[in-house]
């Protein structure tokens, strides 16, 4: 029940930001507009690029900015680590009776929570209000959809607590964090889905951690996975979900093996 709570209390906090929110909604919605233009233009030029039809391209364009919050851009959350590290409270961290990982997963499930439904929700329906999305009708589709998006999330946190640690040696990570940020919008599909990527580049992609933040959710979605595909999509989501989880816990255990407070 302790990061039940823990998960609750950062939905409650990030909910007070609401002119924030407003306005990555606002963003969100804009910069959905004008990309979903864009792949309209490249999908004119070539109607089955990348094994998608117009109107599964586009929905991959809003799922996008459904997701850009909550998993892809996350601002907050773990990445407030970073800091703590940086100027040493990340030793009152350290004296709390609760895991550290286990801590920081709930906040940032927490977080990651009150980004979909602030500003995921309304860009997915304008979306499917102004262009014609391939939407599924089946509510167990949009289940997987929810379990896939969780996984995502997951794998975003695993990521960015990795790049966390990192401070315990580079005192300053925010280099390491832009680097990552990066790689994730390129190898999650942010820009372009990673089938439309040439040859041997879009099988790498597919196969590095950072597809399972949009890729993968963006595929259960439109239908491009279905029954065995779903379940591959699911199983590699999970797969490096615990992979790095587990990779965080080794760093950790090395990182706090001796710490050092900044200035004393």
């Amino acid at each position: 029940m302790l990061y039940v709570a823990v998960a609750a209390g950062a939905f409650r906090r990030y909910a007070t930001y609401r002119a924030a929110t407003a306005a990555g909604l606002a963003t969100n919605t804009v910069f959905g507009f004008l990309l979903a233009y864009a792949y309209l233009a490249l999908w004119q030029q070539r109607p089955h690029l990348g094994g998608y039809g117009p109107a599964q391209a586009l929905t991959f364009v809003w799922t996008g900015q459904a997701l850009l919050a909550v998993a892809l851009i996350a601002v907050g959350g773990v990445d407030e680590l970073q800091e703590r590290i940086r100027s040493g409270d990340i030793a009152v961290d350290l004296h709390r009776p609760a895991d550290l990982q286990l801590w920081w997963l709930a906040a940032d499930l927490g977080r990651a929570a009150l980004q979909l439904i602030g500003r995921g929700i309304v860009p997915l329906a304008v979306g499917a209000l102004a262009f014609p999305l391939a939407l599924p009708a089946d509510p167990a589709t949009w289940g997987w959809f929810l379990l896939s998006a969780l996984l995502g999330v997951v794998v975003s946190f695993a990521l960015r607590y990795l790049v966390a640690l990192s401070g315990f040696w580079l005192l300053d990570s925010s280099g390491l964090a832009l680097i990552s940020a990066l790689a994730g919008m390129f190898f999650s599909g942010m820009v372009l889905p990673l089938r439309v990527f040439p040859g041997g580049l879009a099988d790498l992609a597919q196969l590095l951690p950072w597809a399972a933040l949009l890729q993968v959710p963006a595929d259960v979605l439109t239908g491009a996975r279905t029954g065995t595909g779903l379940l591959r999509g699911l199983l590699f989501q999970a797969a490096w979900a615990a992979a790095l989880l587990a990779l965080g816990r080794l760093v950790q255990a090395a990182a706090t093996r001796k710490v050092v407070v900044h200035g004393g």
